[in-house]
C-alpha cells in the first residue's frame, strides 16, 4: 500500500515537472518573441540575459550581449543618465522608473529607446535590474520634426492662419499679431472677416471661396484693415486641408504683408508719370520754341514794313488806319510768340538780383485791377526772405497769369492769396520731383477758393493751348508761360486742386547767393537817331532788308551781310565800324563766335545780338550773361532805335 502511494506521488511529480517545463518553454517563447526588448542587468552593470527583440534592436545576437557591460550599448552622452537611474533603483526596493535615452547598434548607429526598469533578487541573493526596452526612434524623429515645424510656423515672417470648415480661426501665428494688431486670443474663434477693409470687390471673395471649398489653392492680393483701422495689402495663398478620405476639414492661409512694396510701386508709377509728363513738356517746348523763332522773323518783317509804310502815308488817310491795324495785329502776335518762348525756355532775359517781397508788393495795385473789385487779394510776405535772381518782368508774367486764372476760377466773389517764405528742400522731397535739386529756395504760393480742377485737367494744365475757357476767352498759354519761366530759372512748380475746393500753385525759385548785379544803363542818351556805321548780319533776306531800311531811316550808315563770312569781309575792308547787330543763330557760325572773330579785327566794336529765341551758345538756359546786349525779335523801329543808341552811348566796359 505504501509502495503504491509512493509511485502515485512520483507520477504526480513527473506530471508537474512536465507541465512546468511546458510553462517554462512558453514563457521563454513569449520572452524571446515579445515586441519589446527585455534585458537583465547585474548590480555590476553586466548583461545577464536579453531576449531576441533586444538583440535585434541592438543589431546583434543574444550570445554576443550576454556577460558584456551594458554601458557599451549606451550612447556616451547618455551613460550618466543610465547609471544615475540604476543607482536609484538598486538603493530602493520595489521601485520602478521610466526614462528615455539613446542606445547604440552594432554598427555604431544611435537610436532612442524608452526604458522601464525595476529591481529583483537573483537566486544567489544579489539584486539585478529588469529592463523593458521600447524603440521610440521614429516617434522621436516625428516629434522633432513636429517641433521644428511648430517653431518654423511660430517664427515665420509670414502670416499663417488655420480655420475650420466654417471659416472660424483655430490658429494664428505671432506674425499675424504683428501684422494685424489682433492678439491670437482675440482672433481665435472669429472669422477672418474682421480684417476686411471694404475696398475689395465682392467678386474677389466669391472667387476665393469657390476655389478653396473645392480643395483648390487661391492666390491673390487683398487689401485688409488692421485693428487700428490702417489699411494694408497682403499677398495670400489660401488652400483647403484634406483628411485621408480626401475631404476638406480645414483651411490654411499663408500671407505676406506687401504694403511697402505696393507703396513703392505706386511711388514708382507716380515718378514714371511725372517723368513722362516732363519729357512730353520738353518735347512740346522744343517744338514751340522752333515755331516761335521762325514766326518771329516773319512778324518782324510785317511789323517793320507796316511802320515804314505808316511813315510814308498821310496819318489822316484810311490806309494809315489799315496799316495801324496790321501793326497792332503783328504786335499781339508777337506777344503770343513771346509766351511760347517763355514756355519753351528759349526766352532771352536780363536777370538781376532783387527782393521778391518788394517786387510783389509793388505789383499789388496792378494785380487787384486784373482780378476785379469783387475778389479780395491777400498778400502774406515771409520774414527775412532770401534774394532771388531772375528778370523782374518774368515775375510780372508769373503773377499776372496766376492771378488772372485765379480770378476766372472764382468768377464772382472770393479770395486770392499770395504768400512767400524761405524753404529748404531735402533729397527725399526732390527725389519725387524730376528736375528739382536739393537746396535753399524762395517759395511763392498763389491760392484761390475758386472752382478748382479735376484730375484730367491737372494732367494737362501746363501744356500750351490747353484751356478750359470758352473760345475767344483764353489762349491756353498762361500756365504754360509760367511753367517755362520757372523751369528757365531752375525752379519747380506744382499744382494742387480739387473740384469745388479751389487751387494752390506753389513755385520754388533758387536762393541767390552772392552780390547783386551792378549793371546801370541810366545814362543812355535821349536821342534815338545817329550817324555811326553799323554792320548788320542776318541770314533771313527779308529781315535783313527791312532792318537795313529801318536803321538807314534813323540816320545810320549800314553795311548789310547775309552770312558771317560776308561780315568778316566788311570788317577787313572797313575799319570805322562802330557797332555790329547780328542774329544769334546762323549757318556755319553763330553770332557769338562771329563777334569774337570781329573783335580780333575791330577791338572797339560794340555788339548787339538779336534773335527769335536765344541759344545756349550765347546764354545758359536762355539767360544772358552780364553785359551782353540783346533785342528780342520781332522789334519795333522805336525799340530798335533805343537799343542801338543805348549801346553806342554806353561807356566802354573795362
Amino acid at each position: 500500500m505504501h509502495q503504491i502511494e509512493l509511485e502515485l506521488q512520483n507520477e504526480e511529480l513527473r506530471r508537474a515537472q512536465s507541465e512546468l517545463e511546458v510553462v517554462r518553454a512558453r514563457y521563454f517563447d513569449l520572452y524571446d518573441l515579445a515586441p519589446v526588448g527585455y534585458i537583465t542587468v547585474s548590480s555590476q552593470g553586466l548583461i545577464l540575459e536579453a531576449n531576441l527583440a533586444a538583440a535585434k534592436m541592438l543589431g546583434t545576437t543574444r550570445g554576443a550581449l550576454k556577460g558584456k557591460p551594458i554601458h557599451q550599448r549606451i550612447l556616451k552622452e547618455d551613460q550618466d543618465s543610465f547609471y544615475l537611474e540604476r543607482k536609484r533603483l538598486l538603493e530602493t526596493d520595489n521601485l520602478q522608473r521610466v526614462w528615455e535615452l539613446r542606445m547604440v547598434r552594432e554598427g555604431g548607429e544611435s537610436f532612442w529607446v524608452r526604458l522601464e526598469a525595476s529591481t529583483e533578487r537573483e537566486p544567489d541573493g544579489t539584486q539585478a535590474l529588469r529592463v523593458v526596452m521600447s524603440d521610440i526612434n521614429d516617434r522621436k524623429r516625428a516629434n522633432d520634426e513636429l517641433r521644428k515645424l511648430s517653431r518654423a510656423v511660430e517664427q515665420s515672417p509670414t502670416v499663417i492662419v488655420i480655420t475650420d470648415r466654417a471659416g472660424n480661426i483655430e490658429y494664428a501665428n505671432p506674425q499675424f499679431e504683428r501684422v494685424t494688431g489682433y492678439t491670437r486670443a482675440e482672433a481665435v474663434g472669429r472669422n477672418p472677416r474682421i480684417l476686411k477693409s471694404g475696398s475689395m470687390p465682392a467678386e474677389t471673395y466669391a472667387d476665393l471661396w469657390n476655389v478653396i471649398s473645392k480643395g483648390g489653392e487661391w492666390h491673390g492680393e487683398l487689401c485688409n484693415r488692421r485693428k487700428n483701422g490702417e489699411l494694408f495689402w497682403e499677398s495670400a495663398a489660401i488652400s483647403g486641408l484634406k483628411n485621408d478620405a480626401g475631404e476638406v476639414t480645414h483651411y490654411v492661409a499663408v500671407k505676406t504683408d506687401i504694403t511697402g512694396r505696393r507703396r513703392a510701386e505706386a511711388e514708382r508709377a507716380e515718378l514714371e508719370a511725372q517723368l513722362q509728363q516732363a519729357q512730353r513738356m520738353e518735347s512740346v517746348g522744343r517744338l514751340a520754341g522752333g515755331v516761335a523763332h521762325d514766326f518771329n522773323n516773319m512778324l518782324g518783317v510785317i511789323l517793320a514794313h507796316a511802320e515804314l509804310a505808316m511813315e510814308a502815308v498821310d496819318p489822316k488817310a484810311q490806309v494809315h488806319d489799315d496799316l495801324e491795324e496790321i501793326r497792332k495785329a503783328a504786335t499781339r502776335s508777337a506777344d503770343l510768340t513771346r509766351q511760347l518762348l517763355a514756355f519753351a525756355r528759349r526766352q532771352t532775359v536780363a536777370p538781376r538780383v532783387f527782393d521778391l517781397n518788394e517786387t510783389v508788393a509793388s505789383m499789388l495795385k496792378m494785380l487787384r485791377r486784373l482780378i476785379g473789385e469783387n475778389i479780395e487779394l491777400q498778400w502774406v510776405p515771409g520774414a527775412e526772405l532770401w534774394p532771388v535772381r531772375l528778370d523782374p518782368s518774368q515775375l510780372d508774367q508769373i503773377l499776372a497769369n496766376l492771378c488772372v486764372n485765379a480770378g476766372d476760377a472764382i468768377g464772382t466773389v472770393g479770395q486770392v492769396t499770395i504768400a512767400s517764405e524761405n524753404v529748404t528742400l531735402d533729397r527725399h522731397y526732390c527725389a519725387a520731383r524730376p528736375g528739382l535739386e536739393p537746396g535753399e529756395y524762395v517759395q511763392i504760393v498763389v491760392s484761390d477758393d475758386g472752382s478748382g480742377m479735376d484730375a484730367e485737367t491737372l494732367a494737362h494744365v501746363f501744356e500750351p493751348f490747353f484751356t478750359t475757357k470758352e473760345i475767344g476767352k483764353g489762349t491756353g498759354l498762361g500756365l504754360a508761360t509760367v511753367y517755362g519761366i520757372v523751369k528757365q530759372n531752375q525752379g519747380f512748380i506744382s499744382v494742387a486742386s480739387k473740384l469745388g475746393k479751389g487751387s494752390t500753385i506753389t513755385i520754388c525759385l533758387p536762393r541767390h547767393v552772392g552780390s547783386a548785379d551792378l549793371l546801370d544803363r541810366s545814362n543812355t542818351s535821349h536821342s534815338v537817331r545817329g550817324h555811326e556805321t553799323i554792320l548788320l548780319v542776318e541770314d533771313e533776306p527779308a529781315v535783313l532788308r527791312v532792318t537795313k531800311r529801318m536803321l538807314e531811316g534813323l540816320g545810320y550808315h549800314v553795311l548789310a551781310a547775309g552770312t558771317p563770312s560776308e561780315a568778316m569781309l566788311w570788317a577787313s575792308e572797313k575799319r570805322d565800324i562802330h557797332l555790329v547787330l547780328t542774329d544769334v543763330l546762323m549757318p556755319k557760325m553763330n553770332g557769338r563766335d562771329l563777334v569774337k572773330n570781329l573783335l580780333t579785327v575791330l577791338p572797339n566794336l560794340k555788339p548787339v545780338f538779336m534773335s527769335g529765341y536765344t541759344a545756349d551758345v550765347i546764354a545758359l538756359h536762355g539767360t544772358l550773361g552780364d553785359g551782353v546786349d540783346f533785342i528780342q525779335k520781332p522789334f519795333s523801329r522805336r525799340d530798335l532805335a533805343a537799343k542801338i543808341r543805348e549801346v553806342l552811348d554806353a561807356e566802354p566796359s573795362h
